[in-house]
C-alpha cells in the first residue's frame, strides 16, 4: 500500500526532510495498521534529524508520537479492531500518513479526546509520568525546580506537582512565559534570561534548596541545578535543548553535597510490556496532598487533568518543514506543536 512520508536520508536541518511516497505492509503477528490523523512534533525530533542521536535504520522517518484509526490487525492480536481510535509513542517512525507498529504499543483513546490532544501528550505525558514516578518520587512538601516550565513537560509536570503537594519552582525563558507557568502549577517563576535562577531559588527556599531539579536545558543550566539542590539531592537531565552539556565530573556531585544525577530516556522506562502497565495514572495519592492542593471539594480527583497547551495546528504536512525550523529558537515552545494528517500531498519548503 503506497502512502506518504516525511523521510531524511542524511543528517541536517529542516530542508534535509523531504516528503516522498513510502510503502506500507499489511501488519504481522502482533502488529496493527493505524491510518494516522495527528502527529505529535517535538525537539527530540531534530535530534534524531541532526544526527546527534544515532539512527536505527537509513534512511529515517522522525517523529515520536501520533494518533490515529486502526484499520487492521495481525494474527494474534485481541482487544483491538478495525475502526478503534489509538495513539502511541516510538523513539522514530511517526512523520507518516499510514504505519504498521507493535499492538501492544497502543493506547485506546475515549471519546472525550482529541487526535490532536492525544498525538501532542502522548510523549509529554509519560515522560513527566516517569519523572516524578521513577526518576525520582516525588512526596507532599518536596520543593521542585523545573527547567523551561512553560515547554510541553513543563506545563504537564507544573500540574503534576501541584496534585501531588509539592512546591514546584519554574524557570522560563521570556516574560509572557511567566504567567502561563503560574497558571499550571507553579508557587514561584523565574526568568531565567534576566535573573540567576540558583540564587533566586536560595532566597525562594530560605537556603533550603530543592530535593530535585528536572533539566531539559542541559549546557546552560547544569551548574545551576547542581548549585540549586539540597544535600544529597538529584539532578535530573531529561533533556539539552541547548546543548549537551560539557566539562561535568563526577567530582561535581561530592563538592555539591553527595548529589545524585541521571540522565534518563523515557524509552527505557516503557521498553517491556510489563511495565507500560505500570506508566498509567495512580489513582490514590497522599490525602495531606489532596488537601494542600485542592481542598476538601476535590479530593476524589484520580489524576491531574491535562489542559490543552496552546500550539500551532497545520492542516498540511508541509508545515513540518516550518515548524521543526522554528524549533531551534524556540526551545520551551518546541513541546507544544503538532502537525494533522494532510488532504494531499503538499510540498516541504
Amino acid at each position: 500500500m503506497a502512502d506518504m512520508g516525511v523521510v531524511v536520508r542524511a543528517a541536517g536541518g529542516p530542508e534535509a526532510m523531504e516528503w516522498t511516497e513510502l510503502e506500507t505492509a499489511a501488519p504481522g503477528p502482533g502488529e496493527a495498521r493505524i491510518a494516522q490523523r495527528a502527529v505529535g512534533v517535538n525537539f527530540i525530533d531534530t535530534y534524531f534529524r541532526s544526527g546527534l542521536y544515532p539512527w536505527p535504520s537509513t534512511p529515517l522517518v522522525p517523529g515520536a508520537e501520533a494518533s490515529g484509526v486502526v484499520e487492521d490487525v495481525g494474527d494474534g492480536v485481541t482487544g483491538l479492531q478495525a475502526g478503534d481510535r489509538v495513539a502511541y509513542t516510538l523513539p522514530v517512525g511517526a512523520y507518516r500518513t499510514r504505519r504498521v507498529v507493535p499492538a501492544d504499543r497502543l493506547v485506546k483513546l475515549p471519546d472525550a479526546v482529541s487526535f490532536e490532544m492525544a498525538a501532542s501528550v502522548m510523549l509529554k505525558g509519560l515522560t513527566a509520568q516517569f519523572l516524578v514516578t521513577s526518576c525520582f518520587a516525588v512526596k507532599p512538601g518536596h520543593t521542585v525546580l523545573v527547567h523551561a516550565a512553560a515547554g510541553g513537560v513543563g506545563l504537564l509536570l507544573g500540574q503534576w506537582l501541584r496534585h501531588l503537594g509539592a512546591t514546584a519552582i519554574g524557570t522560563v525563558g521570556s516574560a509572557d512565559k511567566i504567567e502561563i507557568a503560574r497558571a499550571n502549577g507553579y508557587a514561584h517563576v523565574i526568568h531565567n534570561k534576566a535573573d540567576d535562577f540558583a540564587a533566586r531559588v536560595e532566597k525562594i527556599t530560605g537556603g533550603a534548596r530543592c530535593d530535585v531539579v528536572y533539566d531539559s536545558v542541559g549546557n546552560d543550566t547544569w551548574r545551576g541545578s547542581l548549585k540549586s539542590l539540597k544535600l544529597r539531592g538529584t539532578f535530573v537531565c531529561f533533556g539539552q535543548s541547548s546543548g549537551p552539556i560539557v566539562d561535568f565530573k563526577m567530582l561535581d556531585l561530592s563538592t555539591g553535597g553527595s548529589l545524585f544525577a541521571t540522565r534518563p530516556t523515557l524509552f527505557d522506562y516503557i521498553k517491556t510490556r510489563d511495565e507500560r502497565p505500570v506508566r498509567a495514572p495512580r489513582r490514590r495519592r497522599h490525602p495531606r496532598a489532596r488537601r494542600a492542593a485542592h481542598g476538601p471539594a476535590q479530593r476524589r480527583r484520580s489524576a491531574p487533568r491535562a489542559r490543552e497547551p496552546p500550539h500551532h495546528r497545520g492542516d498540511r504536512a508541509g508545515a513540518l518543514g516550518a515548524c521543526l525550523s522554528d524549533l531551534r529558537g524556540h526551545a520551551d515552545d518546541s513541546n507544544r506543536l503538532q502537525v494533522t494528517r494532510p488532504a494531499a500531498a503538499p510540498s516541504i519548503p
